[in-house]
């Protein structure tokens, strides 16, 4: 009886340059491999060129890893081999907001979201209830001032480390990140981030948007940098409303916005759909 195929996701960016893709299906076949889905794209403005690969094979990850790497290096690869599917080791950030946090969390428990959310960090015991209802650990310590703050990164540091963690979702943190931080775990930090026309900047934002009568609101996932709410964007997601709605209304809207939006993006990266490309990102659907 033969063994079951595993299946792989491969991506990867490299100097754009003719037969790449001649040469990577090549190795592909070569190693046994069948190739169940293909995505590509090269951008113009950095010369650089983007795939994303899922592979099916007979042999092992790390015998196809071993065959893989002289290639990669021949064309400057930066790549990552993982499996598809493979829940992608994830802590949540939060303070007292629970609809971004409840559906990333039932998400993932129905199957539908490729994360295992191995710990909540807050600032706030708010959520404290709701991380136990879905049997996630959950651990808050206030940031009141810049010595709390410090330690509260110092054990965030010491978590992801000593775990492994690939993934840090800010599920309406309301905290900033220092800039060491966002500098050491850059391309791993996501936030959401509610986007008006025009933008409200401040306290109630639902509130200004009623006062200004809007009629689109909506939400902007993006990696975290040092400047604040100006990174790469991953997806954006944007809904009508009347001037009928009230401001209770607005926040609703808002909300079931700002969480679809948080969990596609959570969900693409995970499922390695995201690459960066400068100030940009490349999303492959």
């Amino acid at each position: 009886m033969s063994s079951p195929k595993e299946h792989w996701v491969l991506t990867f960016v490299c100097p754009d340059q003719p037969g790449i893709v001649h040469a990577i299906s090549g190795a592909v076949v070569k190693a046994g491999g069948n190739i169940t889905e293909s995505q590509q794209f090269t951008s113009s403005d950095t010369g650089r060129f983007f795939m994303r690969l899922q592979i099916e094979a007979d042999i092992t990850k790390a015998d196809f890893e071993k065959q893989f790497e002289g290639l990669a290096e021949s064309l400057e690869l930066e790549y990552v081999l993982d499996y598809v599917g493979r829940p992608m080791r994830t802590i949540i950030l939060a303070t007292t907001a629970d609809h971004c946090l409840n559906d990333l969390l039932y998400r993932q428990r129905a199957g539908q979201l490729p994360i295992t959310a191995t710990k909540i960090f807050a600032n706030n015991d708010a959520l404290g209830s709701l991380a136990t209802f879905f049997g996630v650990p959950f651990v808050s310590q206030e940031t009141k001032n810049q010595i709390d703050k410090d330690l509260f990164e110092k054990a965030l540091r010491e978590f992801i480390n000593e775990n492994d963690i690939e993934l840090i979702v800010l599920a309406r943190y309301m905290q900033i990140l220092s800039p060491e931080f966002c500098e050491e775990f850059a391309g791993k930090i996501i936030n959401i981030h509610h986007s008006f026309l025009p933008g409200f900047k401040g306290a109630n934002p639902y509130a200004q948007a009623h006062a200004r009568g809007v009629k689109l609101i909506g939400a902007t996932a993006h990696f975290v940098t040092q400047d604040l709410d100006e990174g790469p964007i991953i997806e954006q997601n944007v809904t009508r409303v009347e001037h009928s709605s009230s401001k209770d209304q607005l926040v609703q809207i808002g909300q079931d916005v700002e969480s679809k939006t948080l969990t596609q993006a959570v969900r693409w990266f995970a499922e390695h759909r995201v690459l960066l490309d400068g100030q940009r990102t490349i999303i492959f659907r």
